[in-house]
């Protein structure tokens, strides 16, 4: 028996299959015709929450939304990834000296970054409590309430706002530098091509760590006015000798060249522990970065490979003056190989200390994970108030020692103020200056003054033009020991780099001359 359908069945059947097949005209005449498409309303005739939620938004302007409302990320900026160290900022702050000690006057600072992905859906303050443990939650709080926090340029109140992908956080900061030896810069050679010095010990080549102004490259712009600097080689913070920059990419690329074919030849002086042998003695142990963030390393037979050798120059009876000749460029590459070879620096804060056992390294024999020797080297450096010798952010420091805290009976680190921790006297509170013998702190002024300035890349520097105090600034009301000059100094001295058309020599070092008696 057939199956009758009603016509609206037959309609709704039809519907589907008429407009999957392209047949308006079926639907036409089953009173199915197309209607243009509306904008859905509620039973109120209004646009739906969402619609309304932008509406608000767009009404609103540019800002923070409030509690409920979805947050707008905008598009991440084109970021000009050429030199952007400018006057704007070589104008940051200024030096002063004391004591032999070359000092910067703290000054304001922008710290910006784009959202990580691991930051993705947690909290600013979750993330500030987890990876920014320099300071405590109080202080970021502080920082939120006088507007020195901002995500993507909009003050940020309310720390609880969940981080999406693309979010640019700016985090102003009153910024303290260690000091370094007030040595001068001395000029090897300056032509249209290249600027060669001699760099003194305890400066960075670059901005690298709590180091900004206290490098090479921001001295020779703020006083020689060189500026646009070519980095051609590196040497550690505290090694001293020969520095080469090129004046332009092409001057750079073409050095860079000789260096990749190895037709660079490099020769170090040192001043090592013991005898050191006669005869020339070859290392050819492969090196391993234990920490790129610390700046330690070891011999591991998975290491890259390199090769060093060495020529003694004289005994004294205590210390050996020994040449070195590095074939490759690895990371702390000598200090390392004389470590092994049961020879390290007289003065080495890393390779010769007692963390790495009764033997000190020697011939490998470390006796420790990698975790546990740099927990080990980093509880000594934060004992001695030494960690700026690390190359290393306070906060580093302290969550890879675990964060605990450190003193030492005679160390002369004092707060100038102890008050109970808090948002308000973050914001109000006032320290009072403290100045013993031979200790510094941030110089005092009421007066508040920054100029923002737009740099190349799109970076704002904020400077300040008077001394200050910063009254949620926990470095402030602190003070902390000078090092002395010769704590700044290390036994390890770039002597001669020589190239396929260019020789660059500097001066012997004093501790490495042949009547040179230690102190």
């Amino acid at each position: 028996m057939p199956v009758l359908l009603r016509p609206e069945r037959l309609r709704s059947l039809a519907a589907p299959w008429a407009a999957l097949r392209g047949f308006p005209a079926v639907l036409a005449r089953a009173g199915m015709a197309e209607k243009p498409l509306s904008a859905p309303t509620d039973e109120s005739g209004s646009p739906p929450p969402v619609k309304r939620r932008r509406r608000r938004l767009q009404e609103k302007g540019a800002g923070l939304p409030e509690e409920g409302e979805k947050r707008h990320v905008p598009p991440p900026k084109k970021r000009n990834p050429g030199i952007s160290f400018s006057e704007a900022h070589f104008a940051e702050t200024s030096y002063y000296f004391e004591g032999g000690l070359r000092k910067v006057r703290p000054y304001y600072f922008d710290f910006q970054t784009y959202c990580k992905g691991r930051w993705v859906g947690r909290s600013l303050l979750d993330v500030f409590s987890h990876e920014f443990r320099a300071q405590p939650l109080e202080y970021y709080r502080a920082a939120a309430s006088i507007g020195r926090l901002r995500l993507n340029e909009q003050p940020v109140r309310d720390l609880s706002v969940v981080l999406k992908y693309n979010d640019f956080l700016r985090n102003t900061v009153h910024r303290h530098e260690p000091p370094v030896t007030a040595q001068p810069i001395e000029f090897l050679e300056e032509n249209e091509e290249v600027v060669v010095v001699d760099k003194p010990s305890s400066l960075p080549v670059h901005p690298c760590g709590r180091f900004r102004h206290n490098t090479v490259i921001f001295i020779l712009g703020k006083e020689h006015n060189l500026k646009e600097l070519h980095t051609i080689h590196r040497l550690d913070r505290l090694t001293s000798g020969v520095l080469m920059f090129a004046k332009s990419a092409e001057v750079s690329k073409r050095i860079d060249e000789q260096v990749r074919e190895r037709q660079l030849e490099k020769e170090y002086v040192c001043r090592v522990h013991g005898e050191f042998p006669e005869a020339e003695v070859t290392c050819e142990e492969p090196i391993l970065v234990v920490s790129c963030k610390v700046g330690v390393c070891r011999v591991d037979p998975k290491g890259k490979p390199c090769k060093t050798v060495f020529q003694r120059l004289s005994y004294n009876g205590k210390t050996s003056v020994v040449k070195c000749f590095p074939y490759t460029g690895r990371t702390h590459q000598i200090r390392v190989h004389l470590q092994f070879l049961g020879y390290p620096i007289v003065n080495d804060p890393i390779y010769n200390t007692d963390v790495w056992g009764p033997a000190k390294g020697k011939g490998g024999n470390i006796n420790k994970t990698d975790e546990e020797l740099l927990r080990a080297l980093v509880e000594e450096h934060l004992l001695k108030e030494s960690g700026g010798l690390l190359d290393i952010a306070e906060e580093d420091l302290k969550s890879i020692a675990g964060d605990k805290e450190h003193g030492s009976p005679g160390n002369s680190v004092k707060l100038a103020q102890v008050s109970p921790v808090s948002t308000d006297s973050y914001r109000t509170g006032e320290s009072k200056s403290e100045n013993e013998g031979g200790t510094s702190m941030c110089p005092q002024n009421s007066s508040l003054q920054l100029q923002a300035h737009e740099s190349e890349n799109g970076e704002t520097c904020t400077s300040e033009h008077q001394d200050e105090k910063d009254h949620i600034c926990r470095e402030c009301k602190i003070v902390r020991p000078d090092p002395s000059p010769k704590d700044l100094v290390m036994y390890l001295h770039a002597l001669r780099y020589k190239g396929t058309d260019f020789e660059y020599c500097s001066k012997m070092p004093i501790w490495a001359q042949d009547n040179w008696e230690e102190t």
